[in-house]
């Protein structure tokens, strides 16, 4: 199927015999981000140790997917590449290493397009893609509403003396002189909260929360950068302090989702809205926290900041009351440069060209995908120039231009530890193909191979 006609086609037809009649609203949608959640610290994704009961529920009403991938394997550019429908090799912001890259003045979001269609937009956490000053705050990129913090560094701080609301910085006189009155996550819930209960329909809401990332700078200093305002329920597990922090973080975070839930329900919105949950890239070695020790990545290899799987492939959950078939798993591929063009679609907008990103309303509806992707492409600006790609089954990566490819078959080495380019000549052509063909050059982001 030729992608306009994919892209064409109107949401009713995917929603097939329970579609909303031609007259009904359209739908609301909420799309959900951890920051920094490893594939397997869910209970439905295998976690055993960290207690998860509401996302377990949200899984087993709607649909789990298991080959879904962030945009990136660190903040900013996954963050891009899921407002903007662009892949790294595309995208405006590359990596996190210039906080003052922002969009261009252009460019389309999903809330620029969502509005187009009547929806009222909200973000409340991170945004990530351009500070004060460069122009592309979240105000002028489509949000009616933003709470919370606008670079990455700042939000490293669950306890910042100040936020910003829209285009006005906030104070928290609470934070200040070290005191620890306003933890942000909850405020963040707060206003998630009362936007479900009170915005009008239709509505897009970003929550961007900021857990279960660490806080670097006091982490260095301490040893456990992990912020939290108490370890509960784990206060008497024998584990390291950091460890106690970190599932407190992910369990604190389960529980406010699910009174999301309830407000939504509370206001009749549960069958009318579309519910996302994901997180931004792989799980964190920073703060005092190991991944290996709740097994953060599942059977995956690597974490945040590699492009093996573990950095990359992430929790992805969706839910419609009526809509969305109950309890099935999706083995279909789902990116975050894809959520634009699902979103313009079942919203009725036309999508941009020139975007990675395909529509998979079909996949979310827990129907096969007519269209699938002839590649997904990653790269990453720190420690050199790493690039990945996956067609298919197969999986390459290289650390540098130059470098060896290595080549795993997902099928039979989800772990990736089997490297079989030496096996593989046509499939190590075709990576290096699409290594030079599949990206654009920046200049916020050059090339930079390391030397080693």
């Amino acid at each position: 199927m030729r992608r306009r006609d994919v892209l064409g086609m109107p949401a009713a037809a995917l929603l097939g015999s329970q579609a909303r009649p031609a007259e009904a609203p359209k739908p609301n949608i909420i799309f959900i981000l951890a920051d920094d959640l490893g594939y397997g610290d869910l209970g439905c994704y295998g976690q055993r140790e960290i207690q998860t009961p509401n996302l377990d529920r949200m899984a087993s009403e709607g649909l789990r997917f298991t080959q879904a991938y962030a945009g990136s394997t660190v903040c900013a550019p996954s963050r891009c590449c899921l407002m903007t429908g662009k892949h790294t090799g595309h995208a405006t912001v590359r990596g996190n290493v210039k906080p003052e890259a922002g969009l261009l003045s252009e460019e389309p979001t999903v809330a620029s397009l969502l509005k187009t269609a009547g929806y009222r937009t909200a973000l409340f956490g991170k945004w990530g893609l351009g500070g004060p000053g460069t122009g592309s705050v979240p105000n002028t990129r489509g949000f009616d509403e933003f709470y919370g913090y606008l670079d990455q560094q700042h939000a490293h701080n669950s306890y910042p003396e100040h936020l910003w609301e829209n285009q006005n910085e906030v104070f928290l006189v609470g934070n200040w002189f070290n005191q620890r009155k306003h933890f942000t996550h909850d405020l963040f819930t707060e206003r998630a909260l009362k936007f479900v209960a009170g915005a009008r329909e239709p509505f897009f809401l970003y929550l961007a929360y900021t857990v279960p990332h660490t806080n670097n700078e006091l982490g260095a200093v301490t040893g456990n950068g992990m912020e939290t305002p108490d370890d509960k329920p784990y206060s008497d597990r024998p584990w390291p302090q950091a460890e106690r922090n970190f599932a407190a973080l992910v369990t604190r975070m389960d529980a406010d989702i699910g009174r999301l839930f309830a407000a939504l329900k509370q206001a009749g919105r549960d069958e009318n809205t579309l519910v996302i949950f994901s997180s931004d890239n792989g799980p964190h070695q920073e703060g005092g926290h190991k991944p290996e020790f709740f097994r953060s990545t599942g059977p995956l290899r690597g974490i945040k900041r590699d492009l093996y799987e573990g950095g990359i492939r992430v929790p992805y959950l969706a839910r419609w009351p009526g809509r969305i078939p109950a309890g099935r798993t999706s083995d279909e591929v789902v990116t975050f440069w894809d959520f634009l063009p699902t979103a313009a679609q079942l919203a009725g907008v036309p999508v941009p060209r020139g975007l990675d990103g395909i529509s998979t309303l079909a996949a979310h509806m827990g129907r096969p995908q007519t269209q699938r992707h002839e590649y997904l492409y990653w790269e990453f600006h720190e420690r050199g120039f790493a690039q990945a790609v996956r067609f298919g089954n197969w999986k390459c990566f290289r650390r540098n231009p130059g470098m060896p490819v290595e080549v795993y078959d997902l099928a039979e080495d989800l772990g990736e530890q089997n490297n079989i380019a030496s096996k593989t000549p046509d499939v190590v052509r075709r990576a290096e193909e699409l290594f030079r063909t599949a990206r654009t050059d920046s200049e916020r982001f050059p090339v930079r191979p390391s030397k080693g």
